[in-house]
């Protein structure tokens, strides 16, 4: 459709586009990671050097997406860069993985996590997990059905309350720390790692630095995206690995090295180590508040994949309509919430995403590749031109590709899924092709 009640409105700011790369990044990671990363260090000082070094290479790809998102500044993000510079096999291939089956399985998986703190929080029984879950997914598709000015309202409240969980958690580990945060921070002498396992402990560090290309998909509702678009992806990346370098910087503080590595709850633990229960109450509420915005998020970026998708004529056409009042995806962001619903009553999340991780990286790869296409075959000028062409996106994409042959020798069993359900998406084109060339 190409009718102007079949259009976004650009009605956010650099404030909301910021907060949009913060709450899509920060979510539940930072909460657990740090724990598998100092069983992979051997001091306080490696952790912390391989947040600084994860973040900088993250960097690489963001201010990538930033000259993606200033050349095409339209719903869609990767969707729409991979289809003009690949065609629309590959475009539809991302959004079969994407939207159909990562985006949907990330929404479950993080909604249940919610469900799963919040519940302790208010010491509510486990039987409410699931319907908690729902509850929330439900809630937030409902929120963004009014619009995208809704949805970043809701975003900013939640991705200011998850940065003041962070917050508080620093505080309380600069003072547990108590003049022992030299020895946090020096080589623990129970753990021997090998120089060359440190590759290795970079792998969930990229994985928590996920999620800036949400806002990429929302392009098409930013204002005066030229410039918004490189400062907000900029300014939010340069939050992230502040928020996530304190954090571990607190962590360590209150915890020791080895405390953090045996840890499965380290943020609860801090709390719970100066304030007591209270402590880890405040902090589970903490971090129901940063999952609950990434889901908000997630739903909102996928939902926009959705229905460029169907716009092309590659989904249902009623999944890529506009409503014209509210000038929102109603169709596409009540069918990927169903369908993330499902899956996370199910509890079928965790394979899928298992399964897809690999495909979620290729996608980034792949996307950041389409900037060699488009400074090679576009004469226009871009409002935004990432510095250090071509040896950033290089690095980001050279970087991706290790990340997946490693991931793919340590599981190749879901790395080799992952490439099987891409692999799906090749007949599903053509059959859909098909349907539609017949008029069906």
């Amino acid at each position: 459709m190409s009718t102007e009640s079949n259009t976004y409105l650009r009605r956010l700011g650099t404030w909301d586009a910021a907060m949009i790369v913060i709450g899509g990044v920060i979510g539940a990671g930072i909460f657990s990671t740090p724990s598998t990363l100092a069983q992979r260090t051997s001091s306080g000082w490696e952790l912390l050097a391989l947040w600084v070094v994860g973040g900088l290479l993250t960097l690489t790809g963001v201010l990538s997406y930033a000259e993606l998102g200033a050349r095409r500044p339209q719903a869609g993000g990767s969707y729409i860069y991979l289809r003009e510079a690949f065609g629309q096999l590959p475009a539809f291939l991302f959004g079969w993985t994407m939207a159909l089956i990562n985006y949907p399985g990330s929404v479950a998986a993080v909604a249940t996590i919610f469900a799963q703190y919040f519940c302790a929080a208010l010491g509510l029984s486990l039987l409410y997990i699931k319907p908690v879950a729902a509850g929330a997914i439900a809630f937030i598709v409902g929120v963004n059905l009014f619009g995208i000015r809704a949805g970043a309202w809701v975003q900013n409240i939640f991705t200011l309350l998850k940065l003041a969980a962070i917050v508080l958690l620093v505080v309380a580990g600069v003072v547990l720390a108590d003049g022992h945060l030299g020895v946090s921070l020096a080589v623990d002498p129970g753990r021997d790692v090998p120089a060359g396992a440190l590759f290795g402990a970079l792998l969930p560090v990229l994985f928590t630095y996920g999620g800036f290309h949400y806002l990429n998909d929302l392009a098409g509702e930013v204002r005066n995206p030229q410039r918004t678009l490189p400062l907000a992806l900029g300014l939010g990346m340069a939050g992230v690995m502040i928020a996530y370098v304190l954090a571990n910087f607190a962590y360590l503080a209150g915890l020791g090295h080895a405390g953090l590595a045996f840890s499965t709850a380290p943020a609860a633990d801090v709390m719970h180590k100066l304030l007591g229960e209270r402590g880890a109450t405040l902090m589970a509420l903490g971090i129901a508040c940063s999952t609950f915005g990434y889901c908000n998020i997630a739903i909102a970026g996928g939902a926009r994949v959705l229905q460029t998708m169907g716009a092309d004529g590659m989904f249902f056409s009623a999944v890529g309509r506009i409503e014209p009042q509210s000038r929102a995806p109603q169709v596409a962001l009540a069918t990927l919430g169903a369908w993330a619903i499902v899956l996370a009553i199910s509890g079928s999340f965790n394979q899928l995403l298992d399964y897809t991780t690999v495909g979620e990286w290729l996608a980034h790869a792949c996307s950041i590749a389409t900037l060699f296409w488009y400074r090679r075959y576009l004469t226009e000028p871009s409002p935004y031109r990432v510095p250090f062409y071509p040896w950033l996106p290089m690095i980001f994409v050279v970087t991706v590709l290790c990340v997946i042959g490693a991931t793919a020798i340590h599981n190749p069993a879901d790395a080799g899924m992952s490439l099987v359900i891409i692999a799906c998406g090749i007949p599903a084109y053509y059959g859909w092709r098909w349907l539609e060339r017949s008029g069906a």
